[in-house]
């Protein structure tokens, strides 16, 4: 628990310090995408990135365990095309709606956080329970 309370914490924190010090949400998936476009004011993203795949194999040198389990990669690639898709329906991410958006008290961000939320569980449940 402490650790998920930490965890939270430094994502709020990253967010915040995104946020005034470059005036930009941290929406993954737009950072990721700007930073692949090159698009002008986002010096920032590439370190961004990298900070988060650092924390990853960090986490993942020191607590394997706590890393789920990698699918095959066609299944991972189907995965991703499907994110990346609902990232440009819901123009958004996970981070940038769930983290910034309900934050800023958006209805939108609201309301897309409610629809990939749900979407998740009948999807696990679905691929745990039927499949």
């Amino acid at each position: 628990m402490i650790a998920a309370l930490v965890g939270g914490a430094l994502i709020g924190l990253a967010a915040t310090m995104l946020v005034l010090t470059h005036g930009k949400v941290a929406g993954v998936a737009g950072i990721f995408g700007r930073t692949l476009t090159q698009e002008p004011g986002t010096d920032h993203g590439p370190y961004f990135l990298f900070g988060l795949l650092l924390a990853g194999a960090i986490v993942q040198l020191l607590h394997p365990s706590s890393v789920g389990r990698f699918p095959s990669i066609p299944i991972a690639l189907v995965a991703g095309m499907l994110v990346g898709f609902g990232v440009r329906l819901g123009n958004g991410c996970t981070s940038g709606h769930g983290v910034c958006g309900i934050s800023r008290f958006r209805k939108r961000s609201i309301v897309a956080t409610m629809t990939f939320m749900t979407t998740g569980f009948i999807t696990v449940f679905f691929a745990e329970h039927v499949l």
